[in-house]
């Protein structure tokens, strides 16, 4: 795959792989390094990878760097996909999702560095001190209740309540039956509220 750019060109997310092959199938073929394999993978996806990465990232540049990314990273780890655990469309929209999280969460990182310089030198009172201290704590125990999660539960939980995405819209970007997105959040959120100790 060295070299290969191609022109990030969004589909509608009716789009079909050309031809009889699944995307696990292609997938499959992609692991063993077929070229045009991925070609025809990154036809059929490339759209709906990039409207989740725009919908999360917001900025149009850094969506298309995000896409090309996630699809150099399908290229490279095809051979990770496990068939058992999801569709593979499922597979690379979970990818999608984190990357793009990612590239969001590295901006919002360095917004914070910046402003920490800018007031570096400014005396914050003690109570302001106390709540951002308490505030890290929380942060930090529900990030390791999510890690407690399944990554279906995790990821549910994450697109419906951090993201704002329905039940319905939650499924197509799983690739999941809603059922079972109602499910899994439903057990996830439960696991959570026994983590964090919230009582009913």
């Amino acid at each position: 795959m060295a070299g290969r750019e191609r022109k990030l060109q969004p589909v509608s997310a009716d789009t079909r792989e050309r031809g009889d092959a699944t995307a696990e199938e292609l997938l499959s073929r992609v692991a063993r390094g077929d070229d045009k394999a991925f070609a025809r993978l990154y036809d059929v996806v490339v759209g709906r990878v990039f409207s989740l990465v725009r919908r999360v990232v917001r900025d149009h540049a850094q969506s298309e760097e995000v896409t090309q990314e996630v699809l150099l990273e399908v290229w490279r780890t095809a051979a990770r996909y496990d068939p058992g655990r999801g569709s593979a469309l499922a597979w690379v929209m979970t990818m999608a999702h984190r990357r793009a999280v990612d590239r969001v969460r590295s901006a919002a990182a360095a917004t914070r560095r910046e402003d920490l310089a800018a007031r570096r030198d400014v005396e914050t009172p003690f109570d302001a001190v106390s709540e951002q201290v308490a505030a890290q704590i929380e942060q930090r125990q529900v990030r390791r209740c999510l890690s407690t999660l399944t990554d279906l539960q995790r990821e549910s939980i994450l697109l419906g309540y951090f993201r704002g995405y329905t039940y319905p819209q939650t499924a197509a970007v799983l690739g999941i039956p809603l059922g079972t997105v109602k499910t899994r959040m439903r057990d996830g959120l439960i696991r959570l509220r026994d983590c964090l100790g919230v009582t009913r």
